[in-house]
């Protein structure tokens, strides 16, 4: 078992357990590159942003298209890894997926 899952089963138990989420290591098999390791394990910046996202439900539609469009960019992101081998220029390079578009 997994130790997130190992903590979320120790606190959901307990009052304010809604105020706790826990990220870490999930064993998944072979990773490819270090942002991979990241992304499969939800600890990158698209997968954070997106939890922020549904945390603020003030975002309304916005939110929505963001984490849509974020979605978008984690299956491209894939693609990529499984027909090149190596991460997307933007994340090799520093230049981020999240820059704002325009």
């Amino acid at each position: 078992m997994a130790y997130p899952c190992l903590i979320h089963r120790l606190t959901y138990r307990r009052t304010n357990h809604d105020n706790i989420h826990v990220r870490g290591y999930k064993e998944e098999g072979a990773i490819s590159t270090p942002f991979d390791m990241s992304v499969l394990n939800d600890l990158d910046r698209v997968h954070l942003v997106m939890d922020v996202n549904d945390q603020l439900p003030q975002t309304g539609d916005k939110g929505i298209y963001l984490k849509q469009q974020l979605k978008d960019k984690l299956i491209e992101r894939k693609q990529c890894i499984d027909k090149h081998g190596q991460d997307m220029p933007e994340i090799r390079t520093g230049n981020g997926v999240l820059r704002k578009q325009g």
